[in-house]
């Protein structure tokens, strides 16, 4: 009985499927400010799109104090219980972007290591760390509209000259 349990466990492990498992909107509504004071209201947002069973479209924009924002747009590819994007021939200070994203608990979290993705951050933005909260997440309504921007089109491009380099 012990045995079956254990290999049942086993079976379930090996079956998660990050790029379908995280596929979804996650959004974040919040106050925000400026260094004169101000406030104002911010959202932090993360898109993840499956593009085939092994890969899915990321787009993360997300803001800090003083209008300061990253914004990040390519494929990852899953790798056991996370999606993790490498970008491309780039490097930022000798370092090249790397992100992973995984669901932790109640949270999707994302994480560039040693701030390798600061290039697409201003000053005060990172995506170390970064976290929204599980409960957030909302199916894709506007995948047309999504599938036809700028950032899919450009992201799938840069993915696929990779395929080809690799």
């Amino acid at each position: 009985m012990v045995a079956l349990a254990a290999a049942s466990m086993l079976v379930a492990a090996a079956a998660y499927d990050p790029v379908t498992a995280l596929a979804g909107r996650y959004s974040q509504h919040f106050r925000n400010g400026l260094m004169d004071g101000t406030s104002y209201w911010s959202d932090d947002v993360v898109e993840v799109v499956p593009v085939d069973p092994t890969h899915a479209y990321l787009r993360i924009e997300t803001n800090f104090f003083n209008g300061q924002s990253c914004s990040l747009a390519g494929v990852a590819v899953s790798e056991r219980d996370a999606l993790v994007y490498r970008e491309p021939d780039h490097f930022h200070d000798g370092k090249r972007c790397v992100l992973t994203m995984r669901r932790e608990g109640g949270r999707l979290r994302f994480d560039d290591g040693e701030n390798s993705c600061t290039q697409h951050c201003g000053v005060r933005g990172s995506l170390s760390r970064g976290e929204l909260p599980w409960k957030s997440r909302r199916p894709i309504t506007y995948l047309a509209r999504l599938r036809s921007s700028e950032e899919y089109r450009d992201a799938l491009a840069e993915w696929r000259g990779m395929d080809t380099q690799q």
